[in-house]
């Protein structure tokens, strides 16, 4: 199973999410595009949040310096990304996949992060609650299937909002995989409680 992760937006919660997946799976990770933060990159950070033995973490295929929009911060570093040069990761394993913001995130001046979906891909959708978010959500959902991309499930991320999710649900006929709650931190065993919760879930897909 290959699971590409997006969000409706940057800082919604994608790598927690990809956390919890990976772990949930004992999956492989791969973050085609990372944009700045290099020392403590997405990466790093999914390495100190699984505890499983299995999961591999595949390089970037671009490692930027700049935390900016991928397009700019390759500009900033004097390259073009190309995405013949983004090379899938070979692995027997499962495979989370995790995008750079939104699916209209620019990678350069013709290519978006929504490009980097491949048919194979299961798609999940991180919605975090905000005022905007349900907008955000649909429109991002409308966006995938419009370019014939199977959207598996939402991954709800922050405090219960009844309403948001049910009106996301009912519009869109999606999964809901479960939600991560406004937790005071996040570390292994709150990585792992999570992922015991979803993992059922998640093999459904």
């Amino acid at each position: 199973m290959k699971l590409f992760i997006t969000g409706i937006s940057t800082d919604v919660g994608k790598t927690i999410a990809s956390a919890i997946l990976v772990e949930a799976l004992q999956a492989d990770y791969w973050k085609p595009i990372q944009a700045g933060d290099l020392d403590n990159s997405d990466s790093h950070k999914i390495k100190n949040y699984i505890s499983n033995d299995k999961t591999v973490i595949h390089e970037n295929s671009y490692k930027l310096n700049t935390p900016a929009s991928p397009h700019l911060a390759a500009e900033l570093d004097g390259i073009t990304i190309d995405l013949k040069k983004i090379i899938e990761p070979k692995t027997q394993n499962h495979l989370v996949i995790e995008g750079a913001g939104g699916v209209f995130v620019p990678l350069n001046s013709s290519d978006c992060v929504i490009d980097l979906i491949q048919p194979d891909y299961k798609v999940i959708v991180v919605s975090r609650h905000y005022l905007g978010s349900i907008n955000h959500t649909l429109l991002t959902i409308e966006a995938l299937q419009n370019r014939k991309i199977t959207v598996a499930g939402i991954l709800f991320s922050g405090n219960e909002n009844q309403a948001t999710e049910a009106i996301i649900l009912n519009k869109t006929g999606i999964k809901a995989i479960g939600r991560i709650d406004e937790e005071p931190y996040f570390d292994q065993n709150v990585i792992q409680e999570y992922a015991d919760t979803f993992r059922e879930n998640v093999l459904q897909l």
